[in-house]
């Protein structure tokens, strides 16, 4: 799938690439859900499902505070408070205990709701707000979005499909 450029595209890569994947992920039996025997985001480390969505739900809320945030005029700590861009395992990691405790059906319903939420947040913003000048140094807003929800979804749906292949 292209690089989104427009509002449009973006809305259309992130409820395809969603779709698809939750398709997918309501393919995974509950009691699977916690195996941690899919290739982790690190190599040499491995994570679950739940791991995996976990993952998602932690970085879809993040864009979403990092939206509110700069709607307020507050600033944003990029990519989250007490956490540099070199330490995203760190925040895999943060994100996966943060949900350690959800069952499978609570993940799946809360990374919905997160991704219900960009849609709607996303809608009400203009093509100019969205593509029209760097946002996070060189990036604009919709491509710090897209990194963040549609490309991690194709990501993660690669993953679970070579884990579901590994299980027959």
């Amino acid at each position: 799938m292209a690089v989104p450029t427009s509002k449009a595209d973006l809305l259309a890569a992130i409820m395809t690439t969603f779709e698809r994947l939750m398709a997918d992920l309501a393919k995974v039996p509950p009691n699977r859900a916690r195996e941690a025997t899919m290739k982790g985001h690190a190599d040499g480390t491995t994570m679950s499902p739940a791991e995996l969505v976990a993952y998602l739900i932690g970085w879809n809320e993040l864009v979403l505070k990092w939206l509110d945030r700069d709607d307020r005029g507050e600033p944003v700590d990029y990519p989250e408070a007490g956490f540099k861009w070199d330490q995203l395992g760190l925040l895999a990691q943060k994100f996966y205990a943060d949900c350690s405790a959800i069952e499978w059906h609570e993940l799946l319903t809360r990374l919905e709701n997160a991704k219900t939420g960009l849609i709607s947040t996303i809608t009400t913003r203009s093509n100019e707000e969205l593509y029209g000048s760097a946002w996070h140094g060189k990036w604009t807003k919709g491509r710090m979005i897209q990194f963040n929800t549609s490309s991690p979804y194709a990501n993660a749906r690669a993953r679970l499909r070579t884990w579901q292949k590994a299980q027959r």
